[in-house]
């Protein structure tokens, strides 16, 4: 097989780097059984025992999946998203070449939480518009949205099919252009409404995305919790999307 890397390299992190970037280009498509370990030593110039670091690395992050018998298998894994360059589900999985839909199970007007309240700039109390979405991802539910929306918007959200493929783009063409804004991401534990939704055993670990939507004017839009699979999602962060923070010496 003729390298499409750099035979020269010989550590781990270049040789993981290099095999990633074969599977993103479709060199080793989804199912594709990689060459042996022995041949990738060969290949990279390097050790099997190198080779296996890197390929168990790749593993990890659910690219790569060991099978008896069979090698090292390509697999779907979990999709990443950059954080500096946050997309909607539907974008964001459009720009993978992935099938997506969502469906609407659970709808609700309600008052207005504290949080929801400060978030998006309302009276406490206030009569929101709120709805449960299950996302798929190729046919898979991966993930929940619990979405509570501003009150000017309610028309928009209350004509909404349940299957609207993107609701981003029906709230475009009803004029609203809304773009996603502040995220706090951290593991959880799937709740039992989310174990029914996503077909899992409670408790199963979750990533979980806290996120607000506002136009590009800064009217706030939308208040949001989306819980995806773990073994689905991924958010890659770069050194340009986190502030720098001067620690002092004790911290």
């Amino acid at each position: 097989m003729t390298s499409t890397g750099p035979a020269s390299a010989k550590e781990h992190p270049a040789i993981a780097a290099d095999i990633e970037r074969r599977i993103v280009d479709g060199v080793y498509p989804v199912g594709r059984r990689l060459p042996s370990e022995q041949a990738l030593a060969q290949e990279y110039a390097t050790t099997r025992a190198r080779v296996r670091t890197a390929l168990a690395s790749l593993a990890r992050r659910g690219l790569l999946v060991s099978r008896p018998n069979s090698g090292w298998l390509v697999q779907a894994g979990r999709q990443a998203q950059t954080v500096g360059e946050m997309r909607s589900f539907s974008r964001w999985a459009a720009a993978q070449g992935r099938g997506f839909s969502g469906l609407i199970v659970r709808r609700e007007h309600g008052g207005a939480t504290a949080r929801e309240a400060r978030l998006l700039g309302i009276g406490l109390g206030e009569q929101v518009p709120r709805f449960v979405r299950v996302r798929t991802l190729d046919g898979r539910a991966v993930m929940v949205e619990r979405s509570t929306w501003a009150p000017w918007v309610l028309p928009v959200i209350d004509a909404l099919p349940d299957d609207v493929p993107s609701v981003f783009g029906a709230l475009h063409s009803a004029g609203v252009h809304a773009v996603l804004g502040d995220h706090r991401i951290e593991a959880v534990a799937a709740s039992s409404d989310d174990a029914r939704l996503l077909g899992l055993r409670r408790s199963s670990p979750l990533l979980q995305v806290s996120r607000t939507t506002a136009t590009h004017g800064g009217r706030m839009v939308e208040v949001a919790v989306d819980r995806y699979l773990s073994d689905v999602v991924a958010f890659d962060v770069r050194a340009r999307d986190v502030a720098r923070t001067l620690l002092s010496p004790g911290d």
